[in-house]
């Protein structure tokens, strides 16, 4: 596990790399995600067959690009792949043409709002060839000269270059808890010379694995899967070929656009009401945050692991938008540390709390005997708790979770956990697991 002096700086290293959906550069950035990650989390990088059936899609080809280039007459080169990997339409078809302005206009992508720019265009699945350029240099291409455009690209279908994505597992104190289950934790490596979309959720996934691994989750909690790899697809992909493990996700964290200036969105799971929003809200509300539906814009891969056949309750955290979405404007200027830090903090707590709760179902009969059994506690030393402890043990019926008992009686969640805790070393409650709403396909 490497160290590092911030999260810029891992951000840097492959912000330029064209990490488009399988591609050499997107198995670079694999690689350099792996070197930060802790080396207990067993960090894995999978590689699945092209074209190979995923539910009701197809594993996507190797994209390799050997050149690109678009030429006035004469020599004058307006666009280069070589000089910024956005100046091609990611998985454009090969072409070597020789066209007027008005056959090669459909064919140019730009900005309206940014003339300064180059966009990022994707045609992963509507297969066509292009060429993104700032809005300024498209108005200054003359109309009546001839362009040659050039794109000398292929679709590589051969399974040991297949389509990558990496997976690594925290477990708690005393290692994996097959009841409580897991939470996934997602973040994007897809987006070619995209810093905040989506290299920043990438790197915030590195800090908030980091701390889970120097900080391990109390005994008996959920594991932490992390996964990094393209998006949609590669959770379409990832899950379909390994369907066991969704009975086991109790819920999911999506990672996106952490580091620019702004504060933190978190939409809603589909269930909108679950446990997982109202801990998330729990924690969000102690600071200004703007709070969404499911899969309102921006929309990720919650919408497989919270969708159909799966239903895994899953949130999303991001601090969109922002103006330089999807250009060149989108770079390490407009990425802050204490911004990605701070998204990585957010989503510790929210995991810390969600991972480690359990339903406390009694096996004892009347009231406790408390000080017989050093669970009375000194109304001079905690109050708060002294005057709840009888409202806490009648809520140990197997139906509450120990966030909705501190919710209900009005303490904190790390108190109340620690007490009811004390109880379960006496025997006196067993720990019933937060149910899965996951669906097998």
């Amino acid at each position: 596990m490497k160290p590092y002096t911030s999260l810029k700086s891992i951000l840097a290293e492959f912000f330029p790399l064209h990490r488009t959906l399988a591609s050499d550069d997107h198995d670079k950035t694999l690689e350099i995600v792996g070197s930060y990650m802790p080396d207990s989390s067993n960090y894995t990088i999978e590689t699945y067959t092209p074209l190979e059936k995923a539910w009701t899609w197809q594993v996507p080809e190797r994209y390799v690009v050997h050149e690109a280039y678009l030429e006035i007459e004469g020599g004058e080169r307006v666009v280069d792949f070589k000089n910024n990997p956005l100046h091609i339409v990611s998985y454009s078809l090969p072409v070597d043409k020789t066209l007027s302005f008005e056959e090669l206009q459909p064919h140019l992508y730009f900005n309206e709002k940014r003339p300064h720019t180059i966009p990022w265009v994707f045609k992963y699945y509507d297969r066509d060839w292009g060429f993104c350029l700032p809005k300024n240099v498209f108005d200054k291409l003359p109309r009546d000269k001839k362009y040659r455009a050039v794109i000398k690209s292929e679709f590589v279908t051969d399974p040991k270059q297949g389509f990558k994505m990496a997976t690594a597992v925290i477990h708690p104190e005393g290692g994996p808890s097959a009841s409580a289950g897991e939470i996934i934790v997602q973040a994007h490596t897809c987006h070619p010379h995209q810093a905040n979309d989506d290299g920043a959720g990438v790197v915030s996934t590195i800090e908030l694995a980091r701390r889970l691994a120097e900080k391990p989750l109390p005994a008996g909690s959920m594991s932490v899967r992390f996964w990094f790899g393209p998006e949609t697809i590669g959770t379409i992909v990832y899950l379909s070929h390994n369907e066991h493990l969704i009975q086991n996700l109790r819920g999911g964290i999506f990672m996106e656009m952490t580091g620019n200036k702004n504060k933190i969105a978190w939409h809603h799971t589909r269930q909108h009401t679950h446990l997982l929003d109202r801990i998330t809200h729990f924690v969000v509300n102690k600071s200004a945050h703007d709070e969404r539906d499911f899969a309102a814009a921006p929309a990720n891969d919650e919408r497989v692991i919270n969708g159909p056949g799966v239903n895994v309750p899953c949130i999303s955290i991001n601090r969109w938008p922002y103006d330089e979405y999807h250009t060149t404007d989108d770079n390490l200027d407009i990425m802050h540390d204490d911004m990605l830090v701070g998204a990585a903090e957010t989503a510790e707590e929210i995991i810390r709390m969600y991972a480690s709760n359990y339903i406390p179902k009694r096996t004892f009969r009347g009231p406790v005997f408390l000080s017989g059994n050093g669970l009375w506690v000194d109304w001079r030393e905690n109050w708060a708790l002294n005057r709840a402890i009888e409202k806490i043990m009648m809520r140990f019926e197997g139906e509450l979770s120990v966030f909705e008992i501190a919710e209900q009686v009005g303490l904190d969640y790390w108190m109340v956990r620690d007490y009811i805790e004390k109880f379960r070393a006496k025997g006196f409650v067993d720990a019933l697991p937060i149910p899965s709403e996951a669906q097998s396909a």
